[in-house]
């Protein structure tokens, strides 16, 4: 019995570890180099020649949702690309994100059912930070018009404290975020194929937030790393190779992101070594 009660309270101090480090937010030296956001954008010229050796589009809906404070002029550069690829893209046609005010979600909602009756074919959905959660949370309520979800540095799987935007949020939102985080179901994930982008060098958002534990309902999720910056999750080339790939997945037909090769593992690192 003795032995029993050992193995529980290190699985439950485990556990509390765990979570702390979930409610830890990015330092403030990693904070003070989201400056290099800037310099990631400007990587995109040099990569240009391998980021159109991504797989073409098969032509169906993408929909991508701003981060917090931010508009769809933020993700326009990731839309131009995609829409290169062959995909059918839009924004969230919602001014400013600033968070889960009355109407937004119903909004964002009626657009991805508009979206799917316009072109016959389930929506795919982008979201950036706040945006990711947006995304999975709408999936959640739209099971049959939601092709799949892909977040970039959302942090659906932590508190307030996980975050170094929680006061922005909660001024620009008018709305507390423990409230939202009780309202929501956060951290599940939806019943579609599911993508979490996520980086260990995040400044504003706690990677261990941004990261999908393996649910029972929905064996297709999956965690993706990447090096870079929060504010230049969008602009990163790395981020949108790879979401061209996971958006060139025939539907029905969903595998994991692949990391196979020598260059596929030193540019996207082992998400849970």
């Amino acid at each position: 019995m003795q032995v029993i009660d050992s193995h529980q309270h290190m699985a439950n101090k485990k556990f509390e570890e765990v979570q702390t480090y979930k409610d830890t937010p990015p330092s403030p030296l990693l904070l003070a180099l989201e400056v290099r956001a800037a310099f990631e954008f400007c990587s995109v010229l040099p990569s240009w020649p391998a980021l159109m050796s991504a797989p073409v589009g098969d032509g169906h809906p993408v929909m991508v949702l701003p981060g917090l404070s931010t508009s769809d002029a933020s993700t326009l550069p990731m839309r131009g690309y995609l829409q290169n690829l062959g995909y059918k893209m839009s924004g969230w046609n919602q001014s400013y994100n600033f968070g889960m005010r009355a109407g937004v979600l119903e909004r964002a909602k009626q657009h991805v059912m508009e979206e799917c009756e316009a072109y016959g074919e389930k929506v795919s959905l982008i979201g950036w930070s706040l945006g990711g959660i947006m995304a999975r949370e709408i999936a959640k309520d739209l099971p049959d018009h939601v092709r799949g979800v892909i977040t970039m540095g959302s942090p659906f799987a932590g508190t307030r404290s996980s975050t170094n935007a929680y006061r922005v949020y909660e001024i620009t939102s008018e709305r507390s975020v423990h409230t939202d985080m009780e309202e929501y179901d956060l951290p599940s994930a939806p019943p579609m194929p599911t993508t979490s982008i996520f980086s260990r060098t995040d400044g504003i958002v706690s990677w261990r937030s941004s990261v999908q534990e393996p649910c029972k309902n929905n064996p297709n999720t999956e965690n993706v790393e990447v090096l870079a910056s929060h504010l230049g999750l969008p602009l990163s080339p790395l981020v949108w190779w790879a979401v061209a790939d996971r958006l060139a997945q025939p539907l029905g037909q969903w595998k994991k992101f692949n990391r196979n090769g020598f260059v596929q593992k030193l540019l996207y690192p082992d998400p849970h070594r």
